[in-house]
């Protein structure tokens, strides 16, 4: 497979995430709740795993060849629902119950009521442990399909993220990658601290690679890095691996960006207008 993607794909990657953004900011403003931030900084790699990278058909979910992904960060499930729709999981309109009692699509992934969830997650930290497991049935059952999992870095200060991450290459899951969405912040902040927040996690890289992972750093809005960084470890064989996907929180939105007071805030009406006209989907 190439690691180029011609620049038409491109661009039609590019409008995929900005109507994701839109209707990331449109849903929950009908809601008037969920997150924001994290969503918006996971939304490039989220479109690249649903429309190029994996193997998926949303006419049949439960395909047993299918490859799985796991949203680890379970409160970002807004980014993942606004995928799947336009993917054609679902119709576009159900976006609109988001949140609601009975709705399909609730704050956190249910895999019980929503085909092509794989894994209900919620419990940050958890999300991970799925992910391994997952990769190694499809090892011991000799199947072909990957497994992908986004954690976050605010949840990576979950012990149980790092006992996963030792299990996983232990058993040399290479069938196994998992995304890092690295945007550097998150709602709370060390204990004292009021009016900043301490990047959650140092130095991931080092990390992952001494629980004897393969590592890749990329800029997490790049179509072409995300890409490469698929392919490159789809060729890697003997170890699972990590890509460490530099983000922006709050991304495409300026008043947005890298600011924790937007990880879980309702925009008004006119910050509404304002957020969709800057990513360049106003009417």
């Amino acid at each position: 497979m190439s690691t180029l993607l011609d620049q038409e794909k491109v661009v039609v990657l590019k409008q995929k995430a900005a109507e994701t953004r839109k209707l990331i900011l449109e849903t929950v403003h009908h809601a008037g709740a969920g997150h924001i931030g994290g969503p918006m900084s996971a939304v490039e790699t989220l479109v690249s795993l649903f429309f190029e990278e994996m193997n998926i058909n949303p006419e049949d979910p439960r395909s047993e060849n299918r490859d799985r992904f796991v949203l680890s960060k379970g409160h970002s499930a807004i980014a993942l629902y606004t995928v799947m729709a336009q993917r054609g999981y679902f119709p576009l309109e159900e976006l609109n119950t988001f949140d609601a009692i009975g709705s399909r699509l609730q704050g956190h992934p249910d895999m019980k009521i929503l085909p092509g969830v794989d894994m209900s997650t919620g419990s940050l930290g958890q999300g991970i442990s799925a992910a391994v497991g997952i990769a190694l049935g499809g090892k011991l059952c000799n199947k072909d399909f990957r497994t992908y999992c986004m954690i976050g870095d605010g949840e990576s200060q979950e012990g149980q993220v790092w006992e996963a991450a030792d299990i996983a290459a232990r058993y040399n899951l290479d069938n196994l990658v998992v995304i890092m969405d690295y945007n550097k912040l998150q709602q709370y902040g060390w204990a004292g601290v009021e009016t900043e927040r301490d990047i959650p996690v140092y130095a991931p890289e080092k990390r992952w690679e001494a629980f004897g992972w393969n590592v890749i750093s990329i800029n997490g809005h790049d179509f072409q890095e995300i890409t490469k960084a698929f392919d490159q470890a789809k060729a890697f064989k003997g170890k699972p691996t990590i890509i460490i996907a530099n983000t922006i929180k709050g991304k495409g939105v300026s008043f947005m960006e890298n600011s924790y007071s937007w990880h879980a805030r309702i925009p008004t009406d006119e910050e509404l207008k304002a957020a969709i006209k800057e990513i360049g989907m106003g009417v």
